[in-house]
């Protein structure tokens, strides 16, 4: 697997500490592959144990979140908080609620989120959290009242300048309201220490575009390299929560057109595009809905829909999943190549498989990776905490200036970091190199207590 002794002997003690947690396996496989070459030309990585520090949390929050439902009977989730890495910046990523959040979901987060907020060049460092609490189908009285259990003990780990979590999948302004709320009662005291606030008090405007606007600013930046143009190009993109709600609208503004969305029931095909402002909206009424059904779009609007099946068997020039991680597999990846399709953007937390990714290395697809692709939501995250210092508010434009600079830095630094090692075109390792390179420099100077 590895060329570098270091590297192998550091992967085996992360398998032997981390038995099962595949997620978290995965990540750190895929991310110490790519710095084989970083790591083989210079020995102070080695020397400093710097990837041994790297993969190991510096810290992992474990607690009870007891509440209880409109009928009065007690409900016990569990509760997360991984704080990953603090080397450049206070410990910064989302809160997620869902049935499948668990140990090795938090960590491959918290690690991929220290490489993602490095790369955004902000002073951020890693962390990410949840529960795997459901708010689908719960009363907001319910979701308020879970909200308030979970943020009384995230509280004491958590400040403006030591954690700053965000929202994820379940974690909407709604949630990120009663949380910020609860710690507010409990600290007695109004700081930036959540993003993804309401603008009454002090959110960012276009945060809930930024990802899926970060995410096509990227893409724009990847087709200029290889001389090509977003205008007139097809999409293919799964989800319709705000991730692909922002990435279809700015592939409208640029001139491109989005033909699917998906959800756990299947996927619509919409051969006009979802280029108007009525279908567009409506992927936000679909999400409010709580029904999680695609199919909605497909009654509301008269297309084709596809029950249990997924939106990478339809011809596109570029596709770009939105959804949750390892939603594409081998046979996905298969059909992505049939179709000669070109370019591969990962929108969504490591959306690809292993194999996925092989094959489409193997068959010349451009692949654009997660962390790079999807920094978007956590960049303009860093900007609202910087208007909260600040005690300002930047306009919709300035901040969504400043979110493209940001996107273009990011293609630019990591097709450089990729070329300086002798993997020009490779983006995926060109992300983790110029997002370890940072991370690793600090850790270094800042001695062995990081």
């Amino acid at each position: 697997m590895f060329k570098s002794e270091y590297l192998q002997k550091v992967y085996a003690s992360v398998e032997a500490r981390n038995p099962g947690e595949n997620e978290f396996l995965q990540a750190v496989r895929d991310v110490l592959e790519s710095l084989e070459p970083v790591v083989m030309q210079d020995s102070k990585f080695e020397k400093n144990g710097v990837i041994e520090r790297m993969v190991e949390p510096e810290r992992m929050i474990s607690f009870r979140v007891s509440w209880v439902d409109d009928n009065g009977q007690v409900q016990v989730n569990r509760g997360y908080r991984v704080q990953f890495n603090s080397a450049i910046g206070p410990y910064k990523g989302g809160l997620r609620f869902h049935p499948s959040v668990n140990a090795s979901i938090m960590k491959f987060l918290g690690f991929e989120q220290t490489f993602k907020n490095s790369l955004t060049g902000l002073p951020m460092g890693g962390g990410k959290g949840g529960s795997d609490f459901d708010p689908r189908g719960r009363s907001d009285g319910e979701i308020m009242r879970f909200c308030q259990s979970f943020m009384t003990e995230l509280a004491k780990h958590i400040g403006a300048d030591t954690d700053v979590p965000a929202g994820d999948i379940g974690v909407g302004a709604r949630e990120v309201g009663y949380l910020y709320g609860q710690y507010k009662r409990l600290r007695n005291e109004f700081t930036g220490v959540l993003t993804g606030k309401g603008r009454s008090f002090g959110g960012s405007l276009i945060r809930p575009e930024a990802t899926g606007f970060g995410a096509v600013y990227y893409a724009v930046e990847m087709l200029k390299t290889f001389g090509e143009d977003i205008k007139g190009k097809t999409f293919a993109v799964s989800g319709f929560g705000n991730v692909a709600w922002g990435t279809v609208k700015k592939v409208n503004e640029l001139g491109g057109k989005v033909v699917t969305v998906s959800g756990p029931d299947g996927y619509i095909y919409d051969e006009d595009g979802i280029c108007t402002e009525e279908k567009i909206n409506f992927l936000l009424e679909m999400r409010a809905s709580g029904r999680d059904k695609v199919k909605d779009y497909a009654d509301k609007f008269g297309v084709p829909y596809f029950e249990g099946k997924r939106p990478w068997e339809v011809k596109v020039d570029v596709v770009m999943p939105c959804a949750t991680q390892n939603e594409v597999g081998l046979e996905d990846a298969k059909n992505i190549v049939a179709n000669g399709v070109k370019y591969y953007v990962e929108v969504a937390n490591m959306p690809t498989t292993d194999e996925a990714v092989s094959y489409l290395k193997a068959n010349k697809v451009v692949i654009a990776p997660s962390k790079a692709v999807n920094a978007g939501g956590v960049a303009v995250s860093g900007l609202e905490m910087s208007q909260n210092s600040m005690r300002y508010s930047w306009t919709a434009e300035e901040v969504d200036a400043k979110l493209h600079q940001i996107m273009s830095d990011i293609y630019k630094n990591s097709w450089e970091a990729a070329k300086k090692y002798g993997m020009e075109g490779d983006l995926i390792a060109g992300a983790n190199i110029a997002g370890f390179e940072k991370v690793a420099d600090a850790m270094i100077a800042q001695g062995v207590a990081y």
